[in-house]
């Protein structure tokens, strides 16, 4: 049986391109409210995973003589993984996880040790 895929389509305000989402959820064509903030929700159960592969990246970039702050930021910017080295397969562990799964662990982890509460 071949699942069929619906796809939702919001345009960005800034750049005034079209960016297509699978929708898996009811397989209907939704209208995207872009007056409206959404919310994103994250699955806690990758956290660890991704912990770990932070770890091995920034020991890899450190052993290597790079500093593992500007390396690791210039990847999540810019999406270069020549940013990470290949030592310690740690170019191919960071490029199992999404950027922004990056940008998470960082921010819980730096609002933790602030001890900011979180909502």
């Amino acid at each position: 049986m071949v699942e069929q895929c619906v796809y939702r389509e919001m345009v960005n305000r800034h750049t005034k391109r079209s960016v297509r989402f699978m929708d898996q959820s009811n397989n209907k064509k939704t209208s995207m409210d872009l007056g409206n903030t959404q919310y994103f929700k994250v699955q806690p159960d990758q956290e660890t995973g991704v912990k770990k592969i932070l770890s091995v990246v920034y020991e890899a970039l450190l052993e290597k003589g790079y500093d593992p702050v500007n390396q690791i930021v210039g990847y999540i910017m810019s999406g270069d993984p020549t940013y990470i080295t290949n030592y310690m397969g740690a170019r191919s562990l960071i490029m199992k996880v999404e950027r922004d799964e990056l940008v998470e662990e960082i921010m819980n982890d730096y609002i933790t040790f602030n001890h900011w509460k979180k909502k």
